[in-house]
């Protein structure tokens, strides 16, 4: 098993409008498992929208949620 090394605040400025869960999720910290859990269970600590059956992160609130500006 690969370890995934979290992304830096700074990296927020070169993604698109939305992310995955587990892309907000290595910004947070938090794991691939543990990001899908949290978000299933309405607890993942930025707001997550479910489209389909993708969950997608506003860049933005993950952004303002790290205190970063955009």
């Amino acid at each position: 098993m690969t370890s995934t090394k979290p992304l830096a605040a700074d990296e927020l400025r070169d993604l698109p409008a939305t992310i995955d869960v587990v892309t907000a999720g290595r910004f947070l910290g938090i794991g691939r498992q543990s990001s899908y859990a949290l978000a299933r269970t309405d607890d993942f600590p930025v707001k997550v929208h479910r489209l389909g059956g993708r969950l997608r992160v506003v860049t933005a609130d993950l952004a303002a949620f790290l205190g970063v500006a955009l």
